[in-house]
């Protein structure tokens, strides 16, 4: 039945092309015979009126005239003829549509008849679960089933009623653009998951080689000892409070054995300076070791400057004739120990605790702004993990 509208329709524009056709010839001749007129002009021939062609006798009337006035009514009732047909035509496709529309309702009003079970009018989610499931014949999630009802019911009461029932097809079609949906949503899950086992797996490399993981009981035992360096290098500034003592006290004993068995090392500060300097850069040993290595540096560096004003003072007061007093020296003197053994107490403390002593003034802030990172260290092309710093200078040198 489509194929013999469409045969017509194809029909009715070729008869509207050959009308177009004979106007166009007719366009011709009244040139021609214009153009006849004007050559006739041009050579002083005298020229034929068209009203004595109406007048003259039959013998002598044009007859393309009479041609072009058979033709006229001819194509008159040609171009109504297709205008009918054209009329027809439009009624045949509206017939055909609404038979079609006709179809998918009563297909859809079947459906619906097929989905309510209880017979109650409407269609819950259970039943257009199992409706779907028979006649699909495949297994429908419950949240499948949820997003089909939200798509169709346009009057949002959780149940489809008669006017809000589509067809099977409409169903199907909705739930293949939902596969396909999840089918990319599941794609992109699976790339981000892998790219986050991916950063996980880095960042385990990371931790691997930079040795950032909770301190051990070794670990906070073995990061108090650093600090013997400046306890040692400080010893001088308590000359006055551990000089009296009538050696009865094991601690200061002890502590003199080992100041004696520190100096007897050559070069013995300077010495500890870069063996604690070179072990704090090793990324294997635990952070807090590290960073109580680099902190007893700082604080050994920092005894430094109170031994350097009390020289240039006592060199300016003896230029000048002046003398401390004993009682002004032995106060200084004694202010930088304690000063010393409470930030020693301090960070030996924290550090036995496994908490990172970074309360100094000062001194903790310079320390954490020389500890590494994990942001330090990247991967390479050939998956080696290496200090970010060494890769930018490699880029500069190229």
């Amino acid at each position: 039945m489509n194929t013999v509208k469409v045969n017509r329709i194809s029909l009715a524009l070729c008869l509207v092309l050959s009308t177009k056709s004979y106007r166009t010839i007719d366009a011709l001749a009244f040139s021609s015979s214009g153009v006849r007129n004007v050559v006739l002009m041009k050579s002083g021939a005298p020229m034929v009126p068209s009203a004595f062609h109406k007048v003259g006798s039959p013998m002598r009337s044009n007859p393309i005239t009479s041609l072009r006035a058979t033709s006229d009514e001819g194509k008159d009732e040609e171009i109504e003829r297709l205008l009918s047909m054209a009329a027809k035509l439009r009624a045949d496709a509206a017939s055909l549509e609404a038979e079609k529309a006709k179809e998918r309702a009563d297909a859809a009003e079947k459906a619906f008849r097929q989905f309510d079970t209880n017979q109650d009018e409407e269609i819950d989610v259970k039943e257009l679960k199992i409706g779907l499931e028979k006649v699909l014949k495949t297994e429908l999630s419950d949240k499948r089933a949820e997003e089909l009802m939200k798509e169709f019911d346009s009057s949002g009461d959780g149940k489809l009623q008669i006017d809000e029932f589509v067809t099977i097809d409409q169903f199907r079609n909705r739930l293949e653009s939902l596969a396909q949906e999840e089918k990319r949503l599941a794609s992109e899950a699976q790339k981000l998951a892998k790219k986050e086992q991916e950063d996980a797996a880095l960042a385990q490399a990371r931790l691997d080689i930079l040795n950032d993981r909770e301190p051990t009981v070794s670990d906070r035992a073995f990061s108090v000892l650093p600090y013997l360096f400046p306890l040692l290098d400080g010893l001088q500034y308590g000359r006055f409070l551990l000089g009296g003592e009538d050696g009865s006290n094991p601690f200061i004993v002890a502590l003199a054995v080992v100041y004696s068995l520190y100096r007897t090392i050559p070069f013995s500060g300077l010495v500890a300076f870069f063996a604690l300097n070179i072990l704090s850069n090793n990324p294997g040993i635990n952070r807090l070791v590290r960073y109580n290595m680099q902190q007893a540096i700082f604080l050994d560096i920092g005894l430094f400057f109170p031994g350097l004003v009390t020289g240039l003072l006592g060199f300016a007061l003896k230029g000048a004739n002046v003398e401390l007093p004993t009682s002004v020296v032995q106060l200084g003197t004694d202010a930088i120990f304690v000063t010393l053994l409470v930030a020693l107490a301090y960070c030996s403390v924290s550090s036995l605790l496994g908490i990172t002593p970074d309360k100094l003034p000062l001194i903790s802030g310079a320390v954490t702004k020389r500890m590494p990172s994990v942001d330090m260290f990247t991967v390479d092309s050939d998956g080696n993990i290496r200090m970010k710093e060494e890769d930018e200078k490699e880029e500069k040198d190229e």
